[in-house]
C-alpha cells in the first residue's frame, strides 16, 4: 500500500492568526510531506506486509520486520498523527462538542472545562516533543493522555479521536517557547463536528478499529 500526503480542506492561512500560513504550509508539505516518503520506502522494503493497514501496523509492531520496525513506527506515526491533526481543525473551529460526543466529554472528565483543563494540563506535561490525545478504548471510554514523538495510542490499545501536535515545529514561528499560548490559540480551531464523526463512527463498530 503507498500512501499520499492528504489535502487539506481549507487553505494554509484559514487558521490564522491562531496558526499562521508559513508554519501550516511548512508543515504540512515538508514535516507530514516527509513522513509519508519516508513510511512508503521503508515499507517498499517488506513486500510481506504491504496488504495490512498502518492502523493495523501501528497496532502490532511485532509484525513489521525488526529492520524496518522503527522507520515504520516514527514515519507511520507521523503520517496518522498529522492526518487526524488536519481534520480536526477548521477555520470554523472552536466552542464546545455537542450530541453524544459532548455528553460522553462531560461524564468523563465532570465537565467540558475539566476537559480543557485537564488536556491542556497534559498537553503542558508533555515533556520535549510528542502529543496530547483525546482517544477511546475498546469499551468506549474516553481518555486524556500524551504520548513522546509520533507514537500512536494505537500503540497502548486506543484509538485517536483529537490530538494536538506538541513538536516545536507545529508553533515556534509564532509562539516561540510559549507552548502555553499556542495550546490555548488552538481551541479556537478545534473542528468539534469532525472529531464527533470520528467518535459516533468508532462507536458504531463492534470492535473499534486498531483495538
Amino acid at each position: 500500500m503507498k500512501y499520499e500526503l492528504p489535502s487539506l480542506s481549507y487553505s494554509y492561512d484559514a487558521l490564522a492568526p491562531h496558526i499562521d500560513a508559513v508554519t501550516m504550509e511548512i508543515h504540512h508539505l515538508r514535516h507530514h510531506g516527509g513522513y509519508v516518503r519516508k513510511l512508503n520506502d521503508a515499507l517498499s522494503n517488506c513486500p510481506e506486509i504491504t496488504d495490512r493497514s498502518i492502523e493495523e501496523l501501528l497496532g502490532d509492531l511485532s509484525i513489521v520486520p525488526e529492520p524496518y520496525r522503527m522507520a515504520i513506527r516514527n514515519n507511520g506515526g507521523g503520517h496518522l498523527n498529522h492526518s487526524l491533526y488536519w481534520r480536526t481543525m477548521s477555520p470554523a473551529g472552536g466552542g464546545e462538542p455537542i450530541g453524544a460526543l459532548g455528553d460522553s466529554i462531560r461524564f468523563s472528565f465532570g465537565g467540558f472545562d475539566g476537559f480543557c483543563e485537564h488536556f491542556t494540563q497534559t498537553a503542558l506535561s508533555r515533556f520535549g516533543s510528542g502529543w496530547a490525545w483525546l482517544s477511546m478504548d475498546a469499551s468506549g471510554h474516553l481518555e486524556v493522555f500524551s504520548t513522546p514523538n509520533q507514537d500512536s495510542p494505537l500503540m497502548l490499545g486506543f484509538v485517536p479521536i483529537l490530538g494536538l501536535d506538541l513538536w516545536e515545529h507545529a508553533y515556534y514561528l509564532t509562539y516561540r517557547n510559549r507552548r502555553a499560548d499556542y495550546i490555548t490559540a488552538w481551541w479556537n480551531v478545534v473542528n468539534w463536528t469532525a472529531v464527533a464523526e470520528q467518535f459516533a463512527q468508532l462507536r458504531g463498530m463492534e470492535r473499534p478499529l486498531g483495538l
